[in-house]
């Protein structure tokens, strides 16, 4: 036990999570994942999917959420660095349409743990990067819903300065603000 050192934000329900890494001349080991240790933060969720994506510098995923199966994320970079973000959609929060966000990279090796009744998106600010995350429910694409990354009132800070265009899906091009959603958690 104690592989891991869980940082709270200011967002009551996301940790910003970092393993211990053993290494030496032959490379390092690291567990990503630890029931036990989890549980004894109060993280005591069950997975039932892991993902895997790839995508080029300035692809931004997000801001998704699926309302009737909600997924709470354990997510990290295996190879290049993201800025990961969540936005608090549980309308009786105290930081309800706040956000906050994380560099992730496959250097820091931090996790980040986004629970259910959030919104999620990364920006790759690296040449390209592969991004990992475990969910406690299924993929519903019939259920799944976005946030506008650009939301004017939920004024998400993204790491802009090295990005010459941002390239975004279709979907993610249509998403509604926050205000239009009118998502319920």
């Amino acid at each position: 036990m104690g592989q891991f050192k869980f940082t709270v934000t200011p967002i009551q329900g996301l940790y910003v999570i970092e393993p211990k890494v053993f290494g030496d001349n032959r490379g390092y080991f690291t567990e990503t994942y630890n029931y036990e240790d989890f549980k004894a933060q109060g993280l005591d969720m069950v997975f039932v999917q892991d993902n895997q994506s790839k995508s080029r510098k300035g692809v931004l995923r997000g801001m998704h959420f699926q309302t009737k199966y909600p997924q709470g994320k354990l997510v990290r970079v295996i190879k290049g660095e993201v800025f990961d973000v969540a936005i608090d959609l549980r309308r009786k929060s105290k930081t309800y349409g706040q956000w906050y966000g994380v560099l992730l990279t496959q250097e820091n090796k931090k996790q980040f743990y986004v629970p259910e009744g959030f919104a999620h998106g990364f920006l790759v600010t690296s040449n390209e990067a592969e991004f990992v995350y475990k969910c406690t429910n299924l993929y519903h694409p019939e259920h799944e819903g976005g946030i506008a990354w650009n939301d004017p009132d939920i004024n998400i800070q993204w790491p802009l300065e090295e990005i010459e265009e941002i390239l975004l899906s279709e979907k993610d091009k249509n998403a509604s603000t926050l205000e239009e959603s009118k998502i319920e958690f």
